[in-house]
């Protein structure tokens, strides 16, 4: 190499000349090389074989839950004055959030209206199970009375809601060709209970 300065050294009877690398070079090589060890551990690292799951692991399997619609929520009746709990309201007046099963509410829940009414402290023991007897149509707001029925329709009074054909379609909503064009049949799905 021209212009790099040489050291002589002896090796058996001949004398050999050996290039002298500075400093800098040698930072430079030895980055280089450190650099490709770098790279060829992520390449290792990378290019490693997956773990194998052992066969004696448990599956993960997903819980059935019951779709908690209004049709088929338990909601309960004070038997003092008529106030309805229901779960999907719940009372976040009260701290009660909604969604709390009437099972979940604390021992010292008082109805909130027999409280202010001034008619007395009535606990839970004051509640029994109450079902809605009347629907809502979500579109027209037409209302199913389970005690009137739908005689014109061959609907007997007492039917209870969920004992309808599966293609009961509201009556006014089936009528008015407006409601027909921009929503279609309502059927069953499309009604709420009253006094949710």
């Amino acid at each position: 190499m021209a212009g790099t300065p040489s050291t002589k050294k002896k090796v058996g009877s001949k004398t050999t000349k050996k290039p002298v690398v500075s400093a800098r070079r040698k930072t430079a090589a030895s980055s280089v090389a450190a650099g490709t060890a770098a790279r060829s551990r992520k390449t290792v690292k990378l290019t490693a074989p997956a773990k194998k799951v052992p066969k004696t692991a448990k599956k993960v399997t997903k819980k059935t839950t019951r779709k908690v619609t209004a049709q088929n929520v338990v909601r309960y009746k004070c038997r003092v004055c008529g106030y309805i709990y229901s779960p999907l309201r719940g009372e976040p007046h009260n701290g009660i959030p909604a969604g709390t099963a009437f099972e979940d509410l604390p021992e010292d829940y008082v109805c909130p209206v027999c409280g202010m009414n001034g008619k007395g402290k009535v606990g839970k023991w004051g509640f029994e199970e109450w079902r809605p007897t009347r629907y809502i149509c979500s579109v027209c707001n037409y209302v199913y009375d389970e005690k009137r029925g739908e005689p014109h329709r061959g609907i007997k009074p007492g039917t209870r809601f969920e004992d309808l054909p599966e293609d009961y379609v509201c009556p006014v909503c089936a009528a008015d060709p407006k409601i027909k064009i921009q929503f279609g049949k309502v059927f069953k799905q499309g009604f709420e209970p009253l006094n949710v």
